[in-house]
């Protein structure tokens, strides 16, 4: 075995060894996510989402990749409310693979194809149906337009897995 192969052994099994996880118990309040929408700034509650939300030390994070409106096969209505509410449906399908709940839901982020504040109740509504007084925070984007001609709305999620 060249000298080169076995430099590149010993250093994988010094890198594996240093990236071993130690064992860690943690109980549920360890995992709680923490609210915050300080007092001296506009209260957020109202349109469903949170100023900041601190994520445990022991938290595992996922990213949920966009979940647009379409259903199981993969069609689109051109109603803007049916697709919001068949996004939320898929996220709570995503979730629900990665064994976590809504209120574990740190961060959301939502693209709105040519968003005016007629469509902040269908928004509201739809994320306080889901999330209740767990409101994650979140950060609406207006975009000309998505990955799908006829899609009107996205929602992406951090969440922090027990």
């Amino acid at each position: 075995m060249s000298r080169a192969i076995k430099h590149l052994i010993i250093g994988g099994i010094i890198i594996m060894s240093i990236n071993v996880p130690t064992a860690v118990t943690a109980n549920e309040n360890d995992l709680k996510l923490d609210i915050v929408n300080p007092k001296n700034l506009y209260d957020p509650s109202p349109n469903g989402y949170s100023t900041a939300v601190i994520v445990p030390r022991q938290g595992r994070l996922a990213y949920i990749s966009g979940q647009g409106g379409q259903d199981s096969m993969g069609a689109l209505s051109p109603d803007f409310a049916v697709q919001v509410k068949q996004a939320y449906a898929n996220l709570r399908t995503a979730l629900d693979a990665l064994g976590a709940r809504p209120h574990q839901v740190a961060k959301l982020t939502v693209f709105v194809v040519d968003h005016d504040m007629s469509k902040l109740e269908v928004l509201t509504s739809n994320v306080k149906d889901m999330f209740g007084e767990a409101l994650p925070a979140q950060t609406l984007i207006p975009v000309p337009k998505l990955a799908i001609d006829s899609m009107l709305f996205e929602v992406e999620a951090v969440v922090v897995l027990d």
